[in-house]
C-alpha cells in the first residue's frame, strides 16, 4: 500500500515524517540509558557491583513507572480537553532531555542522584511516548493503522542505533584520550540528550494538533484531581470491554518486555560474561531485528488480523525465554537476543495500533494514557520480579529469565478473550 493510501485524506506525508521523527528521537533514550549502557554502568560502577545493585536499578525503574501509571491518564485527559497534546509533549521532551544530560554527573557513590535522575527522565520519556502514540489514529486510516504504527516503530530503532553508534564510537575512542570505557560512559548521556533534542524538532514543526476541545464528552469537562480523574478513566473502561481486556493482556506481556529492556545488558554481562563493547554490539543486532519486526509485522497485522499477529509474537517471546534461560553458549544467547528483537518490534507496534483502533477519537490522549498505565504497571511487576528472583536465588539470572516466560503465557490466555471487530463497533456506540 502506498504511503498516501495509508493516511487519512487531510494528512500530508510531512506530518507522518514529523510523527515518526519522535519515535526516531526518543529511541536513543531507551537504547542507551535503559537497555545497553547506563543500566549496566549503574549496577557495576554507581552501585559498585553490590549484591543489591540490580534490585536498586529495578526499584528506580519501578518508582518511575508507578508515577507514570498514576499521572498519565489524567494528564492525557487534560490534554484532550484543551487540545494541548503538543504542548505537554514539548514539556515532557524538555524534561527528559535535561534529566538525561544531568546523568553525565553520575559516578561512584552517587547512587541517590543517579536514581533520582533516572526516575525523572523515565517519567518524562513515558509521558512523551503515550502522547505521541495518541496522534496515530489521527494520521492513519483504520485499515492501515498497523502498517503506519510499524513504520514509526521501525524508524525509531534506527534512531536508537544512531545514538548507540555515536556512544559506542565515544567509548571505543576512550583509550586514545587516556580514559577507560567505564570513565567515558557518563559522556554518552550528553550524546543521548543532544540527539533526542535535535531529532525531535521536526515533530513540533510538522505535526498538527487536530483534537478539538468541544469534541470531548461532557463527563470529562470539569477539572478534577489526578486520582479522581484516574478513577474516572479506569471506570469508563466498562463501556469498552475489549479494550479493557487488551490492556490486561498488554500488562502481562509488557512485564516480560520490560525485563528485556531494563535488564538485557545486565544479564549479558553478569550471566554470559559480555564486556561493555560486546553488549553494545548485541544491542545493535537486537535493534536491527526490532526494526525488521516492526516494519514486517505492521503490514502483516493489517492482513491477517491484529489479534492473530500479536499471538504470533507472544509465542515468539515464550521461545525466546526458553532459549535464553536454558542455553549455555554465546551463540544460543545471540539467537535469543535476535528473536527478542523481532518480537519486541512486532509486539510493541501491534499493541499501539490495537489501542488506537479500540479507543474513541475524542479521548485518544486519555486512553493512550491508560495504555501507558498498563505498560508502566508492567514495568514495575516485570523488573521487580526479576530483580527479586536474582536476589533471593543468589544471583541466578537463568531462573529469573525463565520465570519471565510466565508473563507471555498469561498474555496469550487473556488475548483469546479479545474481539477486535466487536471492540471497534463498541467504541462508536
Amino acid at each position: 500500500m502506498p504511503v498516501a493510501d495509508a493516511l487519512k485524506p487531510d494528512v500530508r506525508r510531512r506530518e507522518l515524517l514529523g510523527w515518526a521523527a519522535y519515535d526516531f528521537a526518543n529511541s536513543g533514550y531507551t537504547t542507551v540509558v535503559l537497555t545497553a549502557v547506563f543500566n549496566a554502568y549503574f549496577v557495576g560502577v554507581v552501585a559498585g557491583g553490590e549484591s543489591w545493585a540490580t534490585f536498586a536499578w529495578t526499584l528506580a525503574i519501578a518508582v518511575s513507572s508507578m508515577i507514570v501509571a498514576v499521572i498519565s491518564p489524567p494528564l492525557g485527559a487534560w490534554a484532550d480537553r484543551r487540545s494541548a497534546r503538543k504542548t505537554v509533549l514539548a514539556a515532557s521532551t524538555l524534561g527528559c532531555v535535561l534529566a538525561t544530560a544531568a546523568l553525565a554527573s553520575a559516578g561512584p557513590n552517587t547512587i541517590l542522584l543517579a536514581a533520582l535522575l533516572v526516575i525523572v527522565s523515565n517519567v518524562c520519556y513515558c509521558i512523551g511516548e503515550s502522547l505521541i502514540a495518541s496522534f496515530l489514529p489521527d494520521l492513519a486510516r483504520p485499515e492501515a493503522i498497523g502498517r503506519v504504527s510499524g513504520w514509526g516503530w521501525g524508524v525509531g530503532y534506527f534512531g536508537g542505533m544512531l545514538t548507540l553508534g555515536l556512544s559506542l564510537a565515544w567509548l571505543l575512542s576512550a583509550p586514545s584520550r587516556g580514559a577507560t570505557a567505564a570513565q567515558a560512559v557518563p559522556h554518552t548521556m550528553l550524546i543521548t540528550a543532544v540527539v533526542f533534542a535535535l531529532a525531535s524538532l521536526p515533530t513540533f514543526f510538522l505535526l498538527r494538533e487536530r483534537a478539538s476541545p468541544a469534541a470531548v464528552p461532557t463527563s470529562c469537562d470539569s477539572d478534577s484531581g489526578a486520582w479522581q480523574q484516574l478513577r474516572h478513566s479506569l471506570g469508563s473502561l466498562r463501556h469498552f470491554p475489549d479494550l479493557k481486556r487488551l490492556l490486561v493482556c498488554m500488562t502481562c506481556y509488557q512485564a516480560g518486555i520490560a525485563v528485556v529492556i531494563a535488564l538485557a545488558a545486565v544479564y549479558a554481562e553478569q550471566q554470559m560474561g559480555f564486556s561493555q563493547t560486546d553488549t553494545m554490539m548485541l544491542v545493535f543486532a537486537v535493534n536491527i531485528a526490532s526494526a525488521v519486526g516492526a516494519f514486517g509485522f505492521g503490514s502483516l497485522q493489517d492482513r491477517i488480523g491484529h489479534r492473530r499477529a500479536l499471538a504470533i509474537t507472544l509465542l515468539g517471546w515464550v521461545a525466546m525465554t526458553l532459549i535464553a534461560g536454558l542455553g549455555e553458549s554465546r551463540p544460543q544467547f545471540w539467537l535469543a537476543a535476535v528473536l527478542a528483537g523481532l518480537c519486541i518490534g512486532a509486539s510493541q507496534s501491534c499493541g499501539r495500533a490495537m489501542v488506537g483502533l479500540l479507543s474513541p477519537e475524542a479521548r485518544l490522549a486519555e486512553f493512550y494514557g491508560l495504555w501507558s498505565l498498563a505498560v508502566r504497571v508492567a514495568a514495575v511487576i516485570g523488573p521487580i520480579t526479576y530483580g527479586a528472583v536474582t536476589w533471593v536465588s543468589g544471583g541466578n539470572h537463568r531462573l529469573a529469565i525463565l520465570g519471565t516466560g510466565v508473563f507471555f503465557v498469561a498474555a496469550l490466555a487473556v488475548l483469546r478473550t479479545v474481539d477486535v471487530t466487536r471492540g471497534v463497533r463498541t467504541k462508536s456506540v
